[in-house]
């Protein structure tokens, strides 16, 4: 125990161990409310103790550990001297203060980390992906500031890849934090955690990044400059990456989260409601790879600061992109003990070639007069021009040539002000104006072999050598979303919030389906039923009042509300007009259990009024895809969804750097009345689907648990994830079930060296079981994947990394496929200079192909997936 001069515990008191050889902080503690403290050390070993507390001496004690437990008791007097002099002797890895845990960068910081994932991933309670994804406490965070100026917007992987170790002075993560600072008193912000870096003095009002760039056989190229400049009143990040050794800076999903700062307004309404085309055909990469990628990417990010009350920030991201994939594929369709002519099972060998081209623009201003009032502007663009050819060779359809092209874009803008009356009274308006197009053209190109069964549905002209069909379709939307908020403050523990919101959208559709003939004629198009045009117009109005009270009850902070909303849905299509109007109320209800300042449960129930947007209304045939006819229905109603989620967090002894655990775990229910679902007409492989307001209810429940122990220099981690889905659909007339359970289940086991001239070594091992069930096919898959990874620093300068995979992927009798990756890197840096050798070799085993499966509506696939072979490259750096 630490206590007082008279005997009382002392709270909040730091305890430092300090290793008598190596000189480094060892462990360190700080006394919990009883003033107790607990330090992890190693046997048989010679440390000084440093026992400090605010306005008391320091006491410094050394002790040499043996084979039992020590028992040591510390008592501080006051230091009358304290105010007129602080002495600091060693740095406090890691500090609470309120919501803010600071992490001192250098105490976790081992000599082989080059960039902040790698620091990140030494500091009890985060947790970096493997695509650079960055996690506190089980929560994916999206807000990262450098010295209190934004590091762009949306994804964290930016920062986590490109930001130097060596720069890097304190981490604060900010729990409960809320953008806006009036408001973070009065709305619930327990699930946002931001994280703002402090750089070191020597880094401030200086350029610094590193300037890469190397090469290999083949005619492999990487050229990765990065420069940073920050100052008081200006930042900017300026990150490029060029290469074709198939590294991707940002994936699809990544470019997608990127928003300029624009919130989602009507996220806690009760509104669901999505203006995307899922129309919109993208290759998807098998964990970031594929027989070919070649990646052009730039990024610009400044933040500056005019006056004392105005801020100016913005980014440009350009991102393009050649990518090459090949994959085969087996196919099980949909059987039923009623399923009169059951489809052939189908082999399919798929190539792929996509050209991407994508423009991101920003700009914000916040202008902040006073604390009491905010006014901001964001102006956001996303431009894009895709193209992507495919080639496949089915064993039923024969070959298949199939061109997709779509050059979309989205301008989106926001203004919002707040304002605080007074203690009592905060007023806050949120408004968005949405413009979006999007213009697919697809073409399919099909032998007359095929017997592509769909030439009667569509009136195909069947004289000619093939099937050439071609499908327009433009799609534009435009939406304003606003939001007026008022909370009363009651007191300090609870206040009432008001809302009045309204969203209102307007979306135009248009397609139209033809034929070119071998002549190059265009050939109008008759079928025998149903209209090959589209031509509709869809509006789509919410007006709704929202109250809300909250209140803090000890451990519990507990907050019901209610919103009361009324709807339109209307559509018009072939001279017909379909509408829908109606109030409904929606309940929520959310509930915070602190149980200590790290340990958190959370509940959240809600129900949910979602809508369809203009694709599935759409009554004239669209063509998905070579395989696949829609057919949308105008009287498609709303579906209802109950969603319920609880999840427990817990970070045990997080100031033992050598002895500390974390918890996180999940539980998430979803149940859908009146869901959107297909009803699919198969002939033969083909299929006519068309959406309907199914009475079956679908349900899905997904859960993770993850648990982190570290025990002095091991950290050992155990989780799992799983994922089950149950929905209903009609075939051929009958009412069928799809369910799906997914488990993945994973361990690891990691040394921590800091200082000590080890290497960190890293096993593994992984365990999934996807297992699906659609009538007669009940197919089940198994991946096993045991993994190492090792890090050495030797011989002054130099550093050695690899890391190894082994997949086994199977079914529940047979392995499809075995597989290895290796991958490894050598660099070279002198202590005193700023240029770093390295040589870097990925996928060193050479392997060609991965596997993976997946299920929809109308079968189960498995894919062998191909991939880049081997790639070596040597590589020159300079660290400014």
């Amino acid at each position: 125990m630490v206590k007082d001069s008279i005997g009382n515990p002392l709270n909040l008191a730091n305890v430092i161990a300090v290793n008598q050889d190596s000189k480094a902080i060892e462990s360190y503690n700080i006394t919990n409310a009883k003033g107790v403290y607990t330090l992890n050390l190693a046997k048989n070993t010679a440390y000084k103790l440093s026992v400090s507390f605010i306005g008391m001496k320091t006491i410094q004690y050394e002790l040499t550990t043996q084979e039992v437990a020590i028992n040591k008791d510390f008592q501080l007097e006051e230091d009358a001297g304290a105010l007129d002099e602080v002495a600091i002797t060693y740095k406090i890895p890691l500090k609470i203060s309120g919501d803010t845990l600071i992490y001192d960068a250098d105490s976790f910081k081992n000599s082989t980390d080059k960039k902040l994932e790698d620091v990140l991933k030494n500091m009890p309670g985060f947790e970096v992906t493997k695509d650079g994804d960055i996690k506190f406490e089980g929560k994916k965070i999206t807000t990262i500031t450098v010295e209190g100026k934004r590091f762009f917007d949306g994804s964290s992987k930016l920062a986590s890849k490109n930001i130097p170790a060596g720069v890097l002075d304190k981490i604060e993560v900010l729990k409960n934090h809320d953008n806006i600072s009036q408001l973070s008193g009065v709305r619930d912000n327990s699930e946002n955690i931001a994280i703002n870096i402090k750089l070191k003095e020597g880094k401030k009002n200086f350029w610094f990044g590193d300037l890469m760039a190397g090469g290999g056989p083949d005619e492999r190229y990487i050229l990765h400059p990065k420069l940073f400049y920050y100052s008081p009143k200006k930042s900017i990040n300026v990150i490029t990456d060029f290469n074709n050794i198939g590294e991707a800076p940002l994936s699809a999903s990544d470019l997608s989260r990127f928003s300029g700062r624009l919130h989602r307004i009507h996220q806690n309404s009760g509104t669901q409601f999505n203006v995307e085309s899922p129309n919109t055909e993208s290759l998807s990469l098998r964990n970031n790879r594929a027989k070919g990628i070649d990646t052009k990417f730039a990024a610009a990010n400044l933040n500056v600061a005019p006056t004392g009350i105005w801020d100016l920030s913005g980014f440009a991201i350009y991102s393009g992109s050649r990518v090459n994939t090949q994959e085969n594929s087996f196919r099980q369709f949909f059987q039923s003990e009623n399923t009169p002519n059951p489809p052939d099972d189908e082999s399919i060998t798929n190539r792929a070639h996509q050209k991407s081209d994508m423009g991101i623009f920003k700009i914000s201003s916040t202008y902040k007069p006073n604390s009491n009032n905010q006014l901001d502007y964001n102006g956001f663009a996303r431009i894009s021009k895709t193209s992507l050819d495919k080639s496949y060779f089915s064993s039923v359809l024969q070959d298949i040539n199939e061109k997709n092209t779509q050059d979309p874009y989205k301008i989106t803008q926001g203004l919002d002000y707040y304002y605080t009356l007074n203690e009592r009274n905060v007023f806050a308006f949120e408004s968005q104006y949405l413009l979006q197009r999007e213009d697919p053209f697809y073409n399919a190109i099909l032998t007359q072999q095929s017997m592509f069964s769909f030439a009667d549905n569509l009136g195909l002209d069947q004289n000619q050598g093939s099937y050439n069909i071609n499908q327009d379709q433009l799609v534009k939307t435009n939406k304003f979303d606003a939001t007026l908020n008022y909370w009363y403050v009651i007191n300090r523990k609870s206040n009432l919030n008001f809302t009045l919101g309204t969203l209102l959208s307007a979306q135009q559709f248009n397609s139209s389906i033809y034929q070119i003939l071998d002549n190059g004629s265009v050939y109008e198009l008759n079928p025998p039923q149903g209209d090959l045009n589209n031509d509709i117009s869809y509006h789509f109005n919410d007006v709704y009042l929202g109250l809300h009270y909250r209140i803090k009850m000890g451990v519990f902070t507990i907050a019901p509300g209610i919103s009361v909303h009324s709807y339109l849905s209307k559509n018009k299509q072939f001279n017909a007009t379909s509408q829908f109007d109606f109030i409904r109320v929606l309940p929520d209800f959310n509930m915070n259990i602190q149980l200590k300042s790290t340990e958190t449960i959370r509940f959240d129930y809600r129900i949910k009024t979602q809508f369809t947007n203009v694709n599935q209304l759409a009554e004239g045939l669209v063509l998905n895809n070579y395989n696949a006819l829609y057919l949308g229905n105008r009287d498609l109603e709303n579906t209802l969804a109950h969603t319920l989620s609880l999840s427990y967090t817990n970070q045990i002894n997080l100031l033992n750097r050598y002895r500390n655990t974390t918890i996180n775990a999940s539980v998430n229910y979803l149940k859908t009345t009146e869901a959107i679902r297909n009803s699919i007409d198969p002939e033969g492989i083909l299929q006519v689907a068309t959406p309907f307001n199914s009475n079956f209810e679908d349900e899905g429940l997904t859960g993770n648990l993850q648990l982190t122990r570290a025990i002095w220099k091991l950290r050992a981690v155990v989780g799992g994830v799983f994922s089950y889905s149950k929905y209903d659909q009609i075939y051929e007339n009958i009412v069928s079930t799809n369910e799906s359970f997914i488990q993945s289940y994973n361990f690891g086991l990691k040394t921590n060296f800091y200082r000590e001239k080890f290497p960190n070594i890293e096993v593994g091992y992984n365990h999934s079981i996807n297992t699906y069930n659609q009538g007669l096919s009940n197919p089940k898959y198994i991946t096993d994947s045991p993994y190492a990874n090792i890090e050495a620093a030797f011989l002054k300068g130099f550093i050695f990394k690899a890391d190894y995979a082994y997949t086994n992927y199977k079914n529940e009798s047979t392995s499809l496929n075995t597989y290895s990756f290796l991958n490894a890197s050598l660099s070279y840096q002198h202590l005193k200079s700023q240029w770093e050798y390295s040589l870097t070799a990925s996928n060193l085993l050479n392997t060609r192909s991965l596997n993976t499966n997946m299920s929809n509506d109308f079968f189960v696939s498995t894919n062998q997936y191909f991939i880049q072979p081997r790639v070596i490259t040597i590589g020159i750096k300079y660290n400014l």
